[in-house]
């Protein structure tokens, strides 16, 4: 392209460490697993001269349905989840892996969309074969978990290489008191949180780290509701959304891409 040279190099193998170690690097941005990141700023912060860590680590950028939304949309916005869930075989730093939507028949009709949409979704490889598995526990911790109800999996078969989208609902109850459901599984797999009166969207968001992205779905009706929320959610994430999905990503002045910790490791930048 004619760029002068040292404009971008890649070094390919595992030299993560050796790199962010090394006495010519003067700043390091990173994108991965929150255990990756968290090492490699240790390196960081503990060689002779510190340098600045820019780490993106885990975001698991919840989606809350408000009951307008669900009455004017419920099953559109159901299938549309999906296709965000699934896009790029979930392998978007902003994918959408927690819902949380009202008890109800409004709710049974996102969820139900969601999975047939789901099951006419196929399997796909991920990037690397060490992604997919970490991929394949994560869904597995989710599976054997307490009150956890699988609604379903992708078409064809996971391999070492290829994941299969698989969907799950749990109660806000069931969510909150087991941590483990609160993690992020990097993938093309998506948690449902059923919400009611005492277990509400509120409550829910209380027990989450800070993410990347907050999308809320909501018709006129629901803006009251959605109002009393967002200085929590303004602490909670980086980007707001209305009425859309994180996976929709755009170079702009107006797009913030961070978070609170461990979204990001340095939220002021």
């Amino acid at each position: 392209s004619g760029m002068p040279a040292g404009v971008f190099t890649l070094v390919s193998g595992n030299v993560g460490a050796e790199l962010v170690a090394h006495p010519a690097i003067r700043a390091v941005g990173f994108t991965g697993s929150r255990r990756g990141g968290i090492a490699l700023q240790s390196i960081a912060q503990s060689r002779t001269i510190p340098i600045p860590f820019y780490g993106e680590m885990s975001s698991v950028n919840p989606v809350l349905v408000f009951p307008g939304a669900l009455a004017a949309r419920a099953a559109r916005t159901g299938a549309e989840y999906v296709a965000s869930l699934t896009l790029g075989v979930g392998q978007f730093c902003t994918n959408p892996g927690l819902v949380l939507l009202p008890n109800g028949p409004g709710g049974d009709a996102f969820r139900d969309a969601a999975a047939a949409a789901l099951a006419q979704s196929n399997s796909a490889p991920m990037l690397t074969t060490g992604i997919c598995q970490a991929y394949g526990e994560g869904v597995a911790v989710w599976d054997a978990a307490k009150g956890v109800r699988s609604l379903g999996r992708g078409a064809g078969s996971p391999t070492d290489r290829d994941a299969s989208p698989a969907l799950f609902e749990v109660s806000a109850a069931d969510f909150i008191a087991q941590p483990s459901l609160q993690q992020e599984v990097f993938g093309p797999a998506g948690l449902i949180v059923r919400c009611d009166d005492r277990h509400g969207f509120r409550e829910v968001l209380q027990h989450l780290e800070g993410q990347l992205t907050v999308a809320l779905h909501v018709e006129d009706v629901d803006h009251d509701a959605a109002r009393q929320l967002l200085p929590a959610l303004e602490r909670l994430a980086g980007r707001i959304l209305v009425n859309g999905f994180g996976t929709g990503v755009e170079v702009a002045h107006s797009m913030v891409h961070g978070g609170p910790w461990p979204s990001t490791s340095d939220s002021r930048t």
